[in-house]
């Protein structure tokens, strides 16, 4: 189902989301690049669906009852719906709210923390090449 080639890729992502954290004063970088991030999770699971044989893995080989497999599609739904909550507070701040940037930050680093974990249970499902 997932390949090293999609978890370096999250994982560059994730790398460039930690810069953009620590340099959120600095919208012309923190934002597009929170926007990126964003665009790029919400686009993996219909790229990995697109390119993978979903049916051998999950119904075939068993995968479909497999913990990991459940740990990790609700830490992607966690992280979607950190998502939604920073979308708002940043459309909030933007017009003038400042008194949310506390809220802001400290669901970033919920999202930094939730986001690894997602990271990490992919890598464990990550389908080795049989020789």
């Amino acid at each position: 189902m997932f390949t090293a080639g999609t978890v370096i890729a999250a994982t560059a992502i994730y790398l460039l989301m930690l810069a953009a954290f620590f340099s959120a004063r600095q919208r012309r970088f923190h934002v597009p690049v929170m926007i990126g991030a964003m665009v790029f999770d919400f686009m993996m699971p219909f790229y990995l669906y697109l390119t993978k044989d979903w049916y051998r893995r999950l119904v075939t080989e068993g995968e479909l009852t497999s913990f990991l497999l459940w740990t990790h599609l609700l830490l992607v739904l966690t992280l979607y719906m950190l998502y939604a909550m920073q979308i708002q507070s940043a459309r909030r701040i933007l017009r003038g709210e400042l008194s949310l940037r506390t809220d802001h930050r400290a669901q970033g680093k919920a999202v930094l923390l939730v986001r690894a974990f997602v990271i990490l249970t992919g890598a464990l499902m990550v389908e080795t090449p049989k020789h």
